[in-house]
């Protein structure tokens, strides 16, 4: 079955990327479309990301770089998913620093503490190393990304969550940028608080092994899509931590060793 094709009477690649442009817009969440097209695979759900981008390309926004979803075990296990996701960064969906949860442009958002690269020089697969990925990142930043999801309590397959951009939400990044070469990312700890209390805790060892590792996977990933990581760009390497909630009037801190700081409110609810 081709990418563009779907069972008679259902679901293709183009009213997929319709659909979930809509539910993100209305914040309206659904069941998984493998429920309907169990043929909808990691491939198929790239096509369809791809589609989605153009359309946010086409109504104004700019692409600024990828992220990573499901990089930790920890998520993998969350999700049932168990190999990790590249989708795409637009400037809409940087969050300004001190800026609350934007409650009213998402269904159910969640938090989870990134590691975030500003690439240097362009970086392009196939074949990269860890080595090489990380040679190319210019700065180090404390990241918190706010996950999203238009499927209805985060269920979904690999086809699913790769057309929904790895439930891209928000992000927002903090006011220390390092070089790599200051930092041990492997070792680089976070604290993850909600209203003042510890609950979760890792270190960048959790996403891939090591942060570059990560990026790598991206570059080689885009690679076989016909893309590279550009100069530039921002990176989220991928969720530390599982997610947490981010409900009205939450407070979510996610403190980093080395990094600095991450702060991010609830805010009101929409």
């Amino acid at each position: 079955m081709s990418p563009s094709t779907a069972p008679e009477g259902g679901w293709s690649v183009e009213s997929v990327a319709a659909e979930l442009l809509a539910c993100e817009a209305e914040r309206r969440d659904r069941d998984p479309f493998t429920d309907e097209w169990p043929d909808l695979d990691l491939d198929t759900g790239y096509a369809i990301q791809d589609l989605t981008l153009k359309a946010r390309l086409d109504r104004g926004e700019k692409l600024i770089g990828v992220k990573l979803g499901l990089t930790s075990r920890a998520k993998q296990q969350r999700m049932g998913v168990h190999f990790p996701f590249v989708a795409w960064l637009t400037d809409a969906m940087l969050l300004p620093a001190g800026d609350p949860v934007p409650q009213g442009s998402l269904i159910h958002p969640r938090i989870e503490p990134e590691i975030v690269f500003v690439m240097g020089a362009r970086l392009q697969g196939p074949g990269v190393s860890a080595a090489e990925a990380l040679a190319a990142v210019d700065l180090v930043y404390a990241g918190a990304e706010i996950i999203d999801s238009r499927y209805r309590d985060f269920r979904f397959t690999a086809g699913d969550v790769a057309a929904d951009n790895a439930s891209s939400g928000a992000f927002v990044t903090g006011p220390v940028g390092l070089r790599p070469d200051q930092l041990d990312l492997a070792m680089e700890g976070v604290l993850v608080g909600v209203d003042g209390s510890i609950v979760y805790s890792a270190t960048g060892a959790a996403v891939q092994g090591h942060p570059a590792e990560a990026l790598a996977l991206a570059a080689n990933d885009l690679a076989r899509r016909g893309h590279a990581i550009e100069p530039g760009w921002i990176v989220l390497t991928g969720g530390m931590t599982d997610a947490v909630f981010a409900p009205p009037g939450v407070s979510v801190s996610c403190e980093f060793t080395n990094l600095g700081s991450v702060h991010i409110n609830g805010g009101p609810a929409a």
